[in-house]
């Protein structure tokens, strides 16, 4: 059950950021004349002409083949977190941002199929890595506020179940005496 419990937290928090990731502003040039509105968001816009929108509705356009996003540097976010998780010490945790998991996946979804497959081995690299951190760390104290800053959502939601369940695992095999 508390497997099921830790999916489903897990799952609402990403949702709850990618609700936000979708709507921030990305930088997009019109392949062709646009005109529309969708609710309070209207675009009148030429072929050629360069705008911002939330996310959401420049997907929808990319879609559509009216827009294409300018180069953003998801990329390069990406692999200076991996590089900084790399190089960190065995036991310490690199900073990366609370929605680091909800940008990966969503940059993933662009990427060819062999672009895809190399990126996740790399991310795997990088999972396996901060994952044995935050066991050990958290089975060892409760989270700090400086470790929380240096974790993403999930990460988050990980430390504090594996916590719960290690004390919990103490608790129970020294009875009275831990």
């Amino acid at each position: 059950m508390a497997d099921s419990y830790t999916n489903s937290r897990v799952e609402a928090i990403q949702d709850a950021y990618h609700v936000g990731y979708m709507n921030e502003e990305v930088r997009i040039s019109y392949k062709r004349d646009v005109k529309m509105a969708v609710g309070e968001i209207a675009v009148d816009a030429k072929e050629g002409d360069m705008s911002s929108l939330p996310r959401w509705i420049a997907k929808i356009l990319s879609e559509q083949g009216a827009i294409e996003f300018q180069p953003n540097e998801t990329a390069s976010y990406i692999s200076r977190t991996l590089n900084r998780e790399r190089i960190a010490r065995p036991h310490d945790l690199s900073s990366i941002d609370i929605d680091f998991y909800v940008r990966v996946n969503d940059h993933l979804e662009t990427l060819r199929e062999r672009e895809r497959d190399n990126l996740s081995v790399s991310l795997n690299t990088f999972v396996a890595s901060r994952l044995e951190k935050i066991v050990k760390l958290a089975a060892a104290s409760p989270l700090s506020a400086e470790l929380e800053s240096r974790l993403a959502a999930e990460e988050k939601e990980l430390y504090r179940t594996i916590h719960d369940a290690s004390m919990k695992f103490k608790r129970g095999v020294l009875k009275k005496f831990g």
